[in-house]
């Protein structure tokens, strides 16, 4: 509970240390500017908020690590959803109504998490998981996020260092096995979800553990 406030809070602050420019620059995600990334920051807080107030008294479906959909193909950008996040941000024509709306919504998303009981059980995606499964889902999401906004900000702040530490942990249990250690955190997010392409070096690092990444994540 304590880390997911902790990298929501921090990607926040991120945004809101955006200048006007930034909102123009490439994001990490593909087809995205930085302005629809933190449009789509704005969805998910609004999933936090309506998966907390959505109880169930079934099992557990999925896990934090479950939970994902993983494909080998990467995105295209394409996909309708993801049109939609580009026509909605545009449709906020000044960054600061998005930085407002994200600040309003993201807030209240931060409280609900904080008053969340870890072990109770909530629905989404038609699956069911604890509440604790859930938000380590979104520490993952808020980190490698974090990692999109500042793409092309090589000054911005990085993500936490707790948050790096457990994305990779729960990426790597996904992959079904370890970076090398020579990794840095950043790397092996980067890589490992196919947001860069590894350097021939990382490429020789990698051993057998290159036949299983990028793992693109959905």
């Amino acid at each position: 509970m304590d880390l997911f406030s902790h990298t929501w809070t921090a990607l926040r602050a991120a945004v809101a240390e955006l200048s006007d420019e930034d909102f123009g620059r490439p994001s990490g995600c593909t087809g995205w500017l930085v302005r629809d990334l933190v449009c789509h920051l704005i969805v998910d807080a609004q999933d936090v908020l309506i998966t907390l107030a959505t109880p169930s008294d079934r099992e557990p479906t999925r896990d934090a690590l479950t939970y994902w959909d993983v494909s080998a193909a990467p995105p295209t950008g394409d996909d309708p959803l993801d049109a939609l996040t580009v026509r909605l941000a545009a449709a906020y024509e000044d960054p600061s109504l998005l930085k407002f709306h994200l600040d309003d919504v993201g807030s209240a998303a931060g409280r609900a998490a904080l008053l969340a009981d870890p072990a109770g059980r909530v629905g989404t995606r038609d699956e069911i998981l604890t509440v604790g499964d859930f938000l380590s889902t979104y520490v993952m999401e808020w980190t490698l996020h974090h990692l999109d906004l500042i793409a092309c900000l090589p000054d911005a702040e990085q993500p936490p260092a707790e948050g790096l530490v457990r994305s990779r942990e729960m990426l790597e249990q996904i992959a079904g096995s370890p970076f090398p250690s020579a990794f840095h955190d950043v790397d092996a997010l980067l890589v490992g979800t196919g947001r860069r392409q590894p350097t021939e070096e990382e490429q020789a690092r990698l051993g057998e553990l290159a036949s299983k990444v990028p793992l693109y994540l959905g």
